[in-house]
C-alpha cells in the first residue's frame, strides 16, 4: 500500500508538537473580547446534553463567568460544599468535547470528568443506571489524533479505583465496563450493535474513547460516565432520566468524582 492510500487518520506521528495551541487560541479571543485574564477551578465538568447546567442555573446553584473566553461555549461556576467547580454544557461529539477540555486545562484546570447520555448495549442491565467506564471502544476518529491505533482507549486504573472507591464509601451504585463511542448514532445496527454486546460493552455514547485517549497523551486526569438512559428509542420510556432527583443524583456522582481526582492528584 503506498503512503497516498493510507486513510489520513492513519497518518498521524504523535511524537511531534502540535502548532495551533488552546491557550494562545483563548488568549487571542480574551483580547479581541475584552476579556480579563481567567483561571478556571481545579475541577471541571463537562455535560454534554446541557441538562445538568440547566438544572444548576434554573436552581441559582451555577454563575457565569464572564471571563471564560471561549468562543463556542459557557462556562458556570457551580459550588458543593465549599469547593468550587467549573461546568460546561452541550459539548456533544468526540472532536468538541476534546476542544473544550484542551481549553479548560489550558486555563488551570486539574482535574475533568464528563458525563453523557448513553444508549444500552447490554441485556443483563436496565435503564437508567451510571457506568464508569473503564474501556471505550475507539469507533471515532478524534481518539486517532491523540494515540497510535488500538481498539480501546483506557482510562488510569488509580484515577477508577479512586473515584470507585468515592462513590462506594458514598453509598452510590454505579457499574464499571466498557462503553462503544461511536461518531454516527444513527448508524448503528442490529448486527453491530449485537457483535458489540458479545465484546462485553455496556453503553454506547459520542465522547469517551476521544476524551481518555487526549487525558493519556497530556498525561491529565480524565474521567467519563455514561448515564444510559435509553435503548436507542425502541422503548417508550427512553430517555427518562428520573427528573430532578436523577439530575441531583448525576451531579452527585460528578462532584464525588471530582473531588476523589482532585485529592489523588
Amino acid at each position: 500500500m503506498s503512503s497516498k492510500d493510507i486513510p489520513p487518520l492513519f497518518e498521524h506521528n504523535h511524537a511531534d508538537e502540535p502548532v495551533f495551541l488552546p491557550g494562545n487560541m483563548l488568549e487571542s479571543a480574551r483580547i479581541q473580547k475584552s476579556l480579563p485574564p481567567v483561571v478556571v477551578p481545579d475541577g471541571c465538568l463537562l455535560d454534554f446534553d446541557g441538562e445538568l447546567v440547566d438544572f444548576l442555573v434554573a436552581n441559582g446553584k451555577a454563575k457565569l463567568e464572564p471571563s471564560w473566553p471561549c468562543f463556542h461555549t459557557r462556562l458556570y461556576r457551580w459550588t458543593v460544599n465549599e469547593t468550587v467547580y467549573g461546568i460546561i454544557g452541550g459539548t456533544v461529539g468526540a472532536s468538541f468535547a476534546v476542544l473544550v477540555a484542551e481549553e479548560l486545562f489550558a486555563l488551570g484546570c486539574r482535574a475533568l470528568v464528563t458525563i453523557s447520555s448513553a444508549g444500552l448495549i447490554a441485556e443483563q442491565f436496565q435503564a437508567p443506571l451510571f457506568l464508569l467506564i473503564e474501556q471505550a471502544l475507539r469507533d471515532e476518529g478524534t481518539s486517532y489524533h491523540y494515540l497510535p491505533p488500538e481498539r480501546y482507549a483506557l482510562a488510569a486504573s488509580p484515577l477508577l479505583e479512586a473515584v470507585d472507591r468515592r462513590l462506594n464509601v458514598a453509598g452510590l451504585q454505579c457499574i464499571r465496563g466498557k462503553s462503544w463511542t461511536t461518531d454516527a448514532p444513527f448508524r448503528e445496527t442490529q448486527k453491530l450493535i449485537s457483535a458489540r454486546r458479545d465484546e462485553g460493552i455496556i453503553s454506547v455514547e459520542m465522547e469517551a474513547a476521544a476524551l481518555l485517549a487526549m487525558g493519556t497523551a497530556l498525561n491529565k486526569p480524565v474521567i467519563c460516565f455514561a448515564h444510559i438512559t435509553n435503548s436507542m428509542a425502541t422503548r417508550d420510556d427512553d430517555f427518562e432520566k428520573g427528573g430532578d432527583d436523577g439530575h441531583e443524583t448525576a451531579l452527585r456522582v460528578c462532584a464525588l468524582a471530582l473531588s476523589a481526582l482532585l485529592e489523588h492528584n
